[in-house]
C-alpha cells in the first residue's frame, strides 16, 4: 500500500500542471483521464519504484519514482503501424507475472571482469478490447539504478507483420533540470559537440543522453540490445515530455519485422551522482544475451600504432601517389617501431585499391583483396608477425555495403590466410548515404542507424567471429551492449575523436571530454584514438590539451584496443611521457570512478586485468581544479610506487600545454592523493605494488 501511494503521489504531481492537447497519436501531450495502477514493482533495494498504468482511454502506460519522489511521470506506451490502425488505445490487462534474477558472469575482456545482474522483473500482457484483439507484452526490469522495458509481439493472426511507421514510446521527465546531448539526423553522423541545456531545450537527440534534475539526480536514456530494428533517438515534445523517434527507412516503415519479436530495450538510468551513472552503464550488458561465440580467448585486448595521423596532417594519403603512407618499406619501420616498444598491433589504412578519386562519392571502387603495388601485404604481415606484430586490416567502404557485402567473404578469408586477427571497418559518408540492395537490383539510401544497418553490422560480426577476426567500427551504429553476445565486436567510434583536433576548427574543447564519459561511454569502448605528444594539429596548430591530459586518455576513456596515435618520431622526442602509454594497460578487472561530474571533470582507477597494478586517470575542463583522492581502492597492508604523471605547476592547455612533472612516492591505501589538474590538464599515475 506504501509503494501504490507513493506512486499515486506522483500522477497527482502531474495532475496539478496539465499540458494542452496535441495531436495525441504523434506527441500525446494531453494528461490521462482516470490513470489508475494495475502493476507495481520496485528495485531489488526498495528505491526505485514502477507502475503500470491504463488510463480511462484505455493506453497504457508507466511511472517510476526514486524513494518515494517522481522521476518520470505517467508516459504512454504503443505504436503506429503503415498499414493498420495504431497500437496506443482501448487496451486491457490480460494478466502479469513477476520474478526476480542475481548472478554474477565474468566478462572475457571489458571494465570489470565479473559483472553482477540483479534485477527485478514484470511482466504485462495487454490486449485489445475490440475486434482485432492485438496483443502486446511488455517486459519491464528494475535494477538499484535504471529501469528498462521492451516491447514483445507474439505470434498472432491479426498481426502477422508489423510494419512500424513510429514507436509512441514516451519518457516524461518530472522535474526541471540540464542535460547533454548531441543531435541527431544531422549530416555528420554521430560526430557533433554535445549541447548544454534545459531539458526543455533538448531538440532530437542521439542516445545515450544525461539529465541532471534539480534534485541533482542523474538520469540518461539510452537502449540495448539493438537488434534487427531502427535505431531510436529521442525528440521533446514540449516542456519534459520526450518521445521515442526512430531512425528512418528508405521502405516507409522504420521497422517491418514478422512476429513474433521483440524491440530492443529502452533503458532509463537513475542515479544520484555523476560517478554511480558511470558505474550504471554495466546495465546495458545485462540487458544483452550472454556470448554466443563460445570460446573467445582469440579476441585480444591490445595497444596498437598506425599508419593513420599522417593522413589527418596531410603529409601522407590514403589514396596512391608521392604520399601513399601504406608503402612496404613505411609499414616495416612501423613494425620495428611498435616491436621496440610492447605494442602489438599495427593499423594500416589506404593499403588497399579504390582510394584514388572521389572515393568518398560511391565507394564503388574498394578492392578489400588487393593491395596498392607499393605495399607487399603479404610480406609486410609476415614481418609483422615475426616480430609479434599482427597487422590490423583496414576495411573503408564509404558506406557502399553492397560493394562491401559482396565481397566480405573473400575479404575475410584474405584477411585470415594474412593471420590478421582484427579489422577497423569504416562508413565515412553523409547521414542517410548508406548505399544498400534495393528492388529489383537497383540501391537505395539508407541511414547509419536504420534497420537494414543493424543487420548489416551483425552481418560482418559474425562472419569475421566465423575466421575469429575481431571488428572495431568506424562511423558505427551506436553500441547497445552486444559486445557481450559477440565480443569480437570489441570497439567502435560512434562521436567526435581525436582527428577532429588535426583538422580545422571547432577541435574538441576540453570540456566535450567530460561530458563524453557521461554520455557516449555510457554505452560502451570508444576508438579514441588518444596519445599526441606533439600537441599540434595540421599546420602546426595546437591541439587544446596538456601533455598530461593525453596520458590520462588511456585510463578515462575506455577501450580494450588503445591506439598511440601520434607519429614515431614525436614519441621518440618526448621519451618521459611516452614510457606511460608503453606501460599502460588496456583490460581491467576493476574500475572505480573515484570523482566527477558532468561536463567538468572526472578521476578514474582501473585494476589491470589478471595483475596486481592499479592505473588512475583524471580530466578537467577549461577550468583548473585540485582535489585530493584518497587510495582505498589499493590492497591493504601494501606499498606501491606511484609513478606520476601530473600537469606541471605552470601548466595551461592554452598557454603552456607542455609543462609536465613526473614523479614517483611510496603510498598506501590509507594515503590520499593531492591531485591538481590544470586548465584543459590531466593527470596519470601507475600504482607498481612493491610488496608489504
Amino acid at each position: 500500500m506504501r509503494l501504490l501511494g507513493l506512486l499515486l503521489a506522483g500522477f497527482v504531481v502531474l495532475a496539478a500542471t496539465p499540458a494542452p492537447a496535441q495531436d495525441t497519436a504523434q506527441t500525446d501531450v494531453a494528461q490521462p483521464s482516470a490513470s489508475r495502477p494495475v502493476a507495481t514493482a520496485t528495485s531489488p533495494d526498495g528505491k526505485l519504484a514502477l507502475a503500470i498504468t491504463i488510463n480511462g482511454e484505455g493506453r497504457v502506460g508507466y511511472a517510476v519514482s526514486r524513494e518515494g519522489q517522481p522521476v518520470i511521470g505517467e508516459s504512454h506506451l504503443g505504436f503506429l503501424f503503415a498499414d493498420s490502425r495504431q497500437l496506443l488505445r482501448n487496451m486491457e490487462l490480460q494478466g502479469t507475472s513477476k520474478s526476480s534474477k542475481d548472478e554474477s558472469w565474468q566478462q572475457p575482456w571489458g571494465e570489470w571482469r565479473s559483472v553482477r545482474d540483479h534485477h527485478n522483473e514484470l511482466v504485462a500482457t495487454f490486449q485489445e478490447k475490440d475486434k482485432l484483439r492485438r496483443t502486446m507484452r511488455v517486459r519491464f526490469r528494475l535494477f538499484d539504478n535504471a529501469v528498462a522495458f521492451r516491447y514483445e509481439f507474439p505470434e498472432q493472426p491479426n498481426l502477422k507483420t508489423a510494419n512500424i511507421v513510429e514507436e509512441l514510446t514516451q519518457f516524461r521527465v518530472v522535474q526541471p533540470g540540464e542535460a547533454w546531448w548531441a543531435p541527431a539526423y544531422e549530416s555528420n553522423r554521430e560526430e557533433y559537440l554535445y549541447n548544454h541545456t534545459p531539458i526543455d531545450g533538448i531538440g532530437t537527440a542521439q542516445t545515450p543522453f544525461t539529465m541532471r534534475t534539480r534534485s541533482g539526480l542523474h538520469v540518461a536514456i539510452h537502449e540495448a540490445a539493438l537488434i534487427d530494428y531502427s535505431g531510436m533517438n529521442i525528440a521533446r515534445v514540449q516542456d519534459g515530455l520526450l518521445k521515442a523517434s526512430l531512425t528512418p527507412s528508405s521502405s516507409g516503415p522504420k521497422v517491418v519485422r514478422d512476429t513474433p519479436f521483440e524491440t530492443p530495450w529502452r533503458v532509463i538510468l537513475i542515479t544520484p551522482d555523476a560517478p554511480s551513472l558511470y558505474h550504471a552503464n554495466t546495465v546495458i550488458l545485462n540487458l544483452n544475451a550472454p556470448n554466443k561465440l563460445g570460446d573467445v580467448s582469440w579476441v585480444k585486448p591490445r595497444k596498437y600504432v598506425g599508419i593513420w595521423w599522417g593522413m589527418h596532417l596531410d603529409t601522407q594519403s590514403w589514396n596512391s601517389g608521392p604520399k601513399h603512407g601504406a608503402t612496404t618499406a613505411y609499414a616495416k619501420r612501423m613494425i620495428d617501431f611498435a616491436a621496440k616498444n610492447g605494442f602489438s598491433g599495427l593499423l594500416v589504412e589506404g593499403w588497399n585499391k579504390g582510394w584514388d578519386g572521389d572515393w568518398f562519392a560511391t565507394g564503388d571502387d574498394f578492392s578489400f583483396t588487393e593491395p596498392y603495388p607499393d605495399f607487399n601485404i603479404r610480406e609486410v604481415s609476415r614481418y609483422g608477425l615475426a616480430k609479434g606484430v599482427h597487422i590490423i586490416g583496414h576495411h573503408e567502404t564509404s558506406a557502399n555495403i553492397i560493394n562491401y557485402e559482396s565481397q566480405l567473404p573473400a575479404a575475410l578469408d584474405f584477411a585470415r590466410s594474412l593471420g590478421i586477427d582484427s579489422i577497423k571497418t569504416g562508413y565515412v559518408s553523409d547521414a542517410g548515404g548508406v548505399q544498400a540492395p534495393g528492388p529489383n537490383g537497383g540501391r537505395v539510401f539508407e541511414w547509419h542507424e536504420g534497420q537494414v544497418m543493424s543487420r548489416h553490422h551483425l552481418k560482418v560480426v559474425t562472419e569475421a567471429a566465423k575466421r575469429q577476426i575481431a571488428i572495431n567500427a568506424h562511423e558505427p551504429i551506436k553500441d547497445t551492449g552486444l559486445r557481450r553476445t559477440y565480443p569480437n565486436w570489441i570497439a567502435r567510434e560512434g562521436q567526435r575523436g581525436m582527428e577532429y583536433n588535426a583538422w580545422g576548427e571547432p577541435k574538441n574543447p576540453p570540456h566535450y571530454d567530460t561530458e563524453l564519459l557521461f554520455t557516449r561511454m555510457l554505452a560502451g569502448p570508444m576508438d579514441f584514438t588518444p596519445g599526441i605528444l606533439s600537441l599540434m594539429g595540421r599546420g602546426n596548430t595546437p591541439i587544446p590539451s596538456t601533455l598530461a591530459r593525453q596520458l590520462a586518455y588511456y585510463v578515462t576513456i575506455y577501450s580494450p584496443i588503445q591506439m598511440a596515435a601520434d607519429l614515431p618520431e614525436n614519441y621518440e622526442a618526448n621519451p618521459g611521457p611516452f614510457q606511460f602509454i608503453k606501460d599502460v594497460a588496456v583490460d581491467w578487472d576493476d574500475t572505480r570512478m573515484l570523482a566527477g561530474s558532468v561536463g567538468d571533470y572526472a578521476v578514474i582507477a582501473r585494476k589491470e586485468r589478471g595483475k596486481p597494478t592499479w592505473f588512475l586517470g583524471g580530466i578537467t575542463d577549461e577550468e583548473a581544479r585540485s582535489m585530493t583522492v584518497p587510495l582505498s581502492f589499493l590492497e591493504p597492508g601494501r606499498r606501491y610506487r606511484a609513478e606520476i604523471y601530473s600537469d606541471g605547476d605552470d601548466a595551461d592547455f592554452r598557454t603552456n600545454p607542455r609543462s609536465i612533472a613526473i614523479e614517483q612516492r611510496t603510498v598506501r591505501s590509507t594515503d590520499s592523493l593531492p591531485v591538481r589538474l590544470a586548465a584543459g590538464g590531466g593527470i596519470a599515475v601507475r600504482f607498481v605494488p612493491l610488496g608489504r
